[in-house]
């Protein structure tokens, strides 16, 4: 028997649902765990150390938005995706998820297929970004891709996965002006639909960490890394 490739994570209150998704992933050749609750997903997360966790919202004892908080806290967890599956369909849940770290956001009904699609998609994003390994350095700062860590001096920084891809991405191309559309685009992906100050949320929560040298604003354009 062939090795799955891709662990994958699927977490839901809803039996059915996961019976749907474990059945759909096991026949597209995944490894599978299941979970059906944030508490029980985060300690299943700690030994399976999943590719991709799939995440409802609205879940007892613990919902979505706090466990993808709690995963990517976890460094057993440094470079998986994480994938929303919800009903809800109100803008702020969607922003509440991408502030957290979520790489996409997928509305229920479920469709397989497509969702199959999404998924790929999603994983061979990241197997591209992870192909060239890298260690960016700027005096102080340092930013590492392979283990998604970065040091201001000595110290170590805790960014979620959103926040260093951009961080990252910005300081691969120091100088360089992107605006928001483009930053949307290359971090979120272009078949995710994003707001736009989701741009502005991260990158404020970047500054508040490694301080407002190194990410400027040019007004009307959008952001660019400063080489300090």
């Amino acid at each position: 028997m062939a090795q799955a490739v891709f662990k994958i994570l699927a977490v839901d209150d809803d039996d059915s649902i996961l019976e749907l998704l474990k059945y759909n992933l096991d026949k597209a050749g995944y490894e599978v765990k299941t979970a059906s609750d944030g508490m029980e997903a985060l300690e299943v997360a700690k030994r399976f150390r999943p590719n991709l966790v799939l995440l409802d919202i609205m879940m007892p004892k613990m919902d979505g938005v706090e466990t993808c908080r709690n995963l990517r806290a976890m460094p057993e967890l440094a470079g998986a995706f994480i994938v929303f599956l919800t009903a809800r369909a109100e803008e702020y849940s969607e922003v509440a998820a991408f502030d957290v770290g979520a790489d996409d956001y997928i509305n229920k009904p479920i469709k397989p297929r497509a969702l199959l699609s999404r998924i790929q998609a999603i994983l061979r994003r990241g197997g591209k970004e992870n192909s060239k390994p890298e260690v960016l350095t700027f005096g102080p700062l340092q930013i590492d891709r392979t283990s998604y860590t970065v040091k201001l001096g000595s110290k170590a920084i805790d960014l979620p996965k959103k926040e260093f891809e951009l961080l990252y991405f910005l300081a691969q191309h120091p100088n360089q002006v992107f605006g928001r559309d483009d930053l949307l685009h290359h971090i979120w992906g272009s078949d995710v639909y994003v707001l736009a100050r989701t741009v502005d949320v991260h990158v404020r929560k970047v500054r508040e960490k490694i301080g407002d040298d190194y990410i400027a604003t040019v007004k009307g354009v959008g952001y660019k890394f400063n080489a300090v």
